[in-house]
Formats: C-alpha cells, structure tokens, sequence
C-alpha cells in the first residue's frame, strides 16, 4: 500500500463536511472509523489493508500537525519516513527528538526524547528527519541487536552512510543509555546486504560462530563468462549461500516469464557453479528460524569445501549502489 495522506481523516475536516462529534464519535464507536490520535482517523477497511509500516506513516500524518516545530521525527519513525525496512520493531508510537536536554515523555501512541541534535537533520516530503546516521545510532540504543542491524544495513547502503559519520554519531551519544550496544551494531554494519533475509543471515553467522562471509558476489567461470550473483561467499572454502524470499524469483522474472521459469533459469545458473567445484548452500525464512540446524548444514559444507580441490571459477565482489541524496537542513 503507498502512503497516501488523503486516507487520513482529521476532525477539523469532518466537522467542516458537516459532520458533529457525536457522529465522529458513532463512527468509530460501530468500528466504521480507526481512531489514529486525537482528532484523527482512518476508514477501517484502509486500515486492514495497509501494511504496519504504512499505518505507522499515517499516525505520523496525524502527530506532526500536533508537535511543536522543533519536534524531528526520529528512531522507528525516521525509518518509516525514509522507507528502510523494520522488521519486529514496534510502530505503536511515533517518535520524535527535541534538540533540547530536558523534556521527554511518553504518551499513548507518541514517544518525545531530548538531547542534542548536531544542528543537523533531514527533510523528507515536507517533515524533518534526524539523520541516517543518528536514526541508527538510536536504533541501535533502543532496539535489539538483530532488528537494529537490519534497518541499519539498509540505510547504510542506501545512503551510502560512512563508518567516520557514525562514529561521530557514538561520541555525541556518549553517557547515554545504551551506547555499548549501539557501537555493536555499528561496527557490524556493512553497506552489501540487499534484504531484511540477507542482515539477519549475517547475524546468524556471527550468533553461531560460523566465518564471517563477504557479500554480493559476481561468480565468474574458467572461461571468464558470468554465471550469476550469490549473497554471500567464502573463497577458502569455495561456499556460495543464498538467501531465498519470495521477493527474489519475482526480481528474477524477464519479460514473459512465469516464477517457474525463474526457479528453472536459477537452478541451471547453480549447477554450472557447482559444476566448477563451488559449493552451494540456500536457505529460506523458515531455516533462520531453526539456526542450529541451519549452521549445522553449512559447516558441513565448509568442511567439505575445505577439503576439496580450488574451483576452477572466481568470485568478485559487486559495486554498491549509488547512494540516494538527502535534503540537509539546520536545527
């Protein structure tokens, strides 16, 4: 579902259409109306359609208009705003920071925190951000470490976000709670993983103990033709892994193609690597939620890749995207 404001129905409006606050009040008493903050509301059928993230954008709608002008959209909701994925993060309250010390509050459905903002924050489309570079800093303070790496792969890589910016952003944070984990997550960071599947696979790597792998590689054979891209890859051990969503085939899919014909094309693309001497593992959603079992398999894929003779292929490693521009402004 896009982020359409219009859906959004504030009471000043309605009351201007003629209706009165009793019928307000009926409307969403009989269950037609979704209550989002006061004095705003969403048609129920909207609201069963949209997505977490898009009901979370529409009580931003609803919160800005009631804020102070120096409220800047922050944590959980800097991340809605920028459209970066969050996966199991609460978005039952939008969150704003003050550049201020003192002042913070916690009411139903809006969370105010203070501190200093660094004079800098983003606009986008018509709101004021924190920065990427902050927006992880206190994801990472606030969140679990697993949820905080997958939308701060996901920023730095779209916004191309520098190591020196986010260790900035760890200095100004210092003597605030959760600091140590926040400088975790930072230094786990990198700018490669493409989805919410791929960050939490690098997790599990590093949760049970298995070598750290690069990301987004381009695997050529003997005769220098390109065979295809992996997710991840060991060269010691000759591993290619692959992160399967749902989401990959339908990117796969050339014009006139059914998903069969993608899963088909994919399976070929992995049997002339293996057919080099690569070995191959694929994983899904339901395997990172049985990570002993996972890891199992792919120890015993490095093991024999170990042993095994070099593969008569290479693999090289993808550019990263071009990062996405900001509109900075000053606080």
């Amino acid at each position: 579902m896009e982020h359409d404001p219009a859906e959004l129905i504030l009471r000043r409006d309605a009351l201007a259409a003629g209706f009165t606050d009793d019928e307000i009040r009926r409307r969403y008493s009989r269950g037609e109306w979704r209550r989002l903050g006061s004095g705003a509301y969403l048609v129920e059928p909207a609201f069963k359609r949209a997505t977490p993230e898009a009901r979370h954008r529409l009580l931003i709608d609803a919160a800005v208009p009631r804020m102070s002008r120096d409220a800047v959209l922050s944590h959980q909701s800097a991340a809605v705003v920028y459209g970066l994925p969050v996966w199991r993060t609460p978005l039952d309250r939008v969150h704003f920071t003050r550049n201020r010390q003192g002042g913070g509050r916690i009411k139903n459905r809006v969370a105010v925190h203070c501190s200093s903002l660094n004079d800098q924050v983003v606009e986008v489309d018509g709101y004021l951000v924190t920065t990427p570079s902050r927006m992880i800093v206190d994801l990472g303070r606030t969140l679990p470490f697993e949820q905080a790496v997958v939308t701060g792969d996901a920023a730095v890589r779209t916004f191309g976000i520098r190591r020196d910016e986010l260790e900035c952003e760890l200095a100004s944070a210092q003597g605030r709670k959760g600091v140590s984990a926040a400088r975790r997550v930072v230094h786990f960071l990198t700018g490669y993983s493409e989805s919410v599947g791929e960050s939490r696979s690098r997790v599990m790597f590093a949760a049970m103990g298995l070598p750290s792998p690069s990301q987004q590689g381009v695997v050529r054979g003997y005769d220098d033709r390109i065979l295809g891209r992996v997710d991840f890859y060991i060269e010691s051990s000759a591993f290619l892994g692959e992160f399967d969503g749902l989401v990959k085939y339908a990117r796969l899919l050339k014009a006139g193609q059914q998903p069969g014909d993608a899963v088909f094309d994919e399976k070929r693309r992995e049997d002339a690597m293996r057919e080099l001497g690569f070995q191959m593992v694929r994983w899904t959603w339901e395997d990172l939620g049985d990570p002993l079992r996972l890891a199992a398999r792919i120890r015993r894929v490095l093991a024999r890749g170990g042993a095994s003779l070099p593969p008569s292929g290479r693999v090289e490693p993808s550019a990263l995207p071009a990062p996405r521009q900001l509109t900075l402004r000053t606080v």
